[in-house]
Order: structure tokens, then C-alpha cells, then sequence
């Protein structure tokens, strides 16, 4: 997963729990996650991932847990957001505090499912940072639930690293 991001920005470590593919089991069960209101498969995921992760030299130095976050219009509609109990399950096993008010989502953008690979890529200013201070000289496990090009990802590390001192992993519950 790490080989996603090279080059794109400084990475300490990333891992991602399973494989997708189209009209797989991960395919389901992410599907069942964001659109049926099954939102304990993100618990289940996360206690899963934290399990390994809690032995790992790479994420020993993780300070704290910060989810990719849902639009306030996205979360309302949901009722959740479908990375929130693979982030505190994650935090829980590595005895980190889980933070969701420090990366913002400003701007609503569509599902990421229909665009085309090249248009993820479009720059426009979709996340902020607030509460700056909270992250300053921290390693930051940040959490998403797939990552197919990295653009959320990338967009979201961009903000995290104007903080002081940050360092940034990634844990995603997919990779496609």
C-alpha cells in the first residue's frame, strides 16, 4: 500500500485490510457498510485491523487516530460515518485517543464510486484543518475505508502536514 503513495507525500507506514475487487466479498461488504446500515462491520473491521496493528513496529509510535471525514450533509443522510468504528477500534487496540474534530470536510463533493480515475485527481478545496494544535508534533494514523487512486487520501494528508512536526501512517479497510 505505501507504493500508492510514493512520492506523493512523506508516509511513515500504511497497510489496508483487505483486498477489493469488483463483485467480490469486499465489494459486499463495504457495500453493506455504507448503504445498508450495517455500521458494524466498521467495528468489526477495525478491532480485526487493531489486532495486528498493536504488534507492529511501524505503528508503535502512533499518537493518535484521525478518520477521512463525511460531509455534515453525507453524515445526516448516512446516519454514520462508515470509518468511525474501524478508527476507534484501531485507537482502542493501539491505547490512542481517536480525534474526529481536527480534519474537516468544508465542500460536498459526489461519490467517488461513478467518477473516472483522473477527475479524483481534480484540485478543489474540500477538507480543513481545525484545532491545529492538537496534532502538532504527533504521529497520526489516518483512517479511511478504501483507497482505490489515494486522492482523498492525499488531499487529507496535505492539510495534516501544515501542522507542526506531523507525522502521517494510513490504515484503510481496502485497497483496490
Amino acid at each position: 500500500m505505501k507504493n500508492v503513495f510514493y512520492g506523493r507525500f512523506p508516509l511513515e507506514a500504511a497497510t489496508s485490510l483487505l483486498f477489493f475487487q469488483k463483485r467480490g466479498s469486499t465489494q459486499e461488504l463495504l457495500h453493506q457498510l455504507k448503504y445498508k446500515g450495517r455500521k458494524e462491520i466498521s467495528s468489526f473491521l477495525g478491532a480485526w485491523l487493531g489486532a495486528e496493528l498493536k504488534d507492529s513496529e511501524s505503528f508503535a509510535t502512533v499518537d493518535l487516530v484521525i478518520p477521512v471525514p463525511l460531509h455534515k450533509q453525507r453524515l445526516r443522510k448516512r446516519g454514520y460515518n462508515q470509518v468511525e468504528g474501524f478508527g476507534k477500534e484501531i485507537a482502542k487496540a493501539l491505547a490512542v485517543p481517536y480525534c474526529d474534530d481536527v480534519l474537516l470536510k468544508v465542500s460536498k463533493t459526489g461519490s467517488q464510486v461513478f467518477k473516472k480515475r483522473f477527475t479524483r485527481f481534480e484540485a478543489e478545496t474540500v477538507f480543513t484543518l481545525a484545532r491545529q494544535q492538537k496534532i502538532d508534533n504527533k504521529h497520526i494514523l489516518l483512517v479511511d475505508d478504501i483507497v482505490t487512486t489515494g486522492a482523498t487520501l492525499e488531499q487529507c494528508a496535505t492539510h495534516l502536514l501544515q501542522a507542526k512536526g506531523v507525522k502521517l501512517s494510513v490504515a484503510t479497510m481496502a485497497i483496490a
